[in-house]
């Protein structure tokens, strides 16, 4: 099968109080929701519609068996996610302290989590060579043996192999917990980057993978490292994206923040969905703002992911431009 998007990397069960404003100390009760970002990224595109899958591993118990029914029902393909009956499903606790004050913290993840323990024999490399969109993060580098499976896919589809309309996404979401040093990141970030065809990272996030500077240098940076679009987000700014011949800001789309977490995951399956539409990049960066501005404004991840008439109902409300084929869907 030729997926519109397929990604590799993190799973867990995202865990959130229903208590907001307070510290995990004085919580009285959560929730519990799918979570790890590239697993929200796929799900993020099949709301928008598209053929999505992801490639990751979960624990051989309940938990596993509650993100395995999850997948299903955001209608996201599990045919390559696996179990493993020697590690426990990773769980993620947040604290959400809005408006800019969202903790993480993991449990189950540390020596080694399920999706650090995936081998390139689990991965259906076909898929990866023949899917639309090939999304990455650099989570899946900082650990033996995931490392060298993602390695193994990029070389599955070379930037110098892909068709029109194929991309290779590195996210960039770097997380300093899961890593030595910043050194041994970007010598990762560095090798990864050879393979992508589009990067997406902050100002911290680039700053690892390219050095410090103005998110213009580091763009130009990541455009000298090899990839064609270089998405540089710019926080209370908006983001900004460039290629060799254009330079695009999309301003930001103020919400009130109830969960900062998940916003940049739906902003990814979105941009994935606007690039796979064959949108201006000025239009794909505002509907990915959009979409992620949405799940911003909610305290769940996947459970807020935005369907493509919610993303055009806030963009037409907040007089952005919405994209001519999607404009059937926003109601009169």
């Amino acid at each position: 099968m030729t997926y519109d998007v397929l990604t590799l990397g993190r799973i867990s069960v995202d865990v959130y109080p229903n208590d907001i404003g307070v510290s995990l100390a004085d919580v009285t009760s959560f929730g519990k929701y799918l979570g790890g970002s590239a697993t929200n990224v796929a799900v993020a595109a099949a709301q928008h519609g598209r053929e999505a899958a992801v490639i990751t591993k979960v624990g051989d118990d309940d938990f596993g068996t509650f993100l395995e029914r999850e997948l299903d029902r955001y209608n996201v393909d599990r045919s390559q996610v696996t179990r493993d009956a020697s590690l426990q499903t990773p769980v993620t606790f947040c604290a959400i302290l809005p408006p800019d004050d969202f903790p993480l913290y993991f449990y189950g993840r540390f020596p080694m989590a399920p999706d650090w323990n995936i081998n390139t024999s689990e991965i259906d490399l076909d898929a990866v060579k023949k899917s639309k969109i090939f999304w990455s993060t650099v989570t899946g580098l900082s650990r033996e043996p995931s490392r060298s499976a993602q390695l193994a896919a990029y070389e599955a589809r070379p930037a110098s192999s892909l068709a029109e309309g194929q991309f290779t996404i590195l996210d960039l979401d770097y997380r300093p917990m899961f890593w030595d040093s910043v050194e041994q990141a970007r010598e990762q970030v560095t090798q990864a980057l050879a393979s992508a065809t589009v990067a997406i990272g902050n100002d911290t996030e680039c700053t690892v993978a390219v050095g410090e500077g103005t998110p213009d240098e580091q763009a130009d940076r990541l455009l000298e490292a090899g990839v064609q679009i270089a998405v540089v987000k710019l926080g209370p700014e908006g983001v900004m994206a460039k290629t060799r011949t254009e330079r695009v800001v999309s301003a930001p789309v103020p919400v009130q923040t109830a969960n900062g977490l998940g916003a940049g995951d739906s902003f990814g399956g979105a941009f994935c969905h606007g690039l796979l539409s064959g949108w201006p990049l000025e239009q794909v960066l505002d509907y990915a703002n959009a979409a992620g501005a949405i799940v911003a404004s909610k305290v769940a991840c996947s459970d807020a992911m935005p369907t493509p008439q919610e993303v055009n109902a806030l963009l037409a409300e907040r007089g952005r431009t919405v994209p001519a084929s999607q404009k059937d869907l926003v109601q009169p």
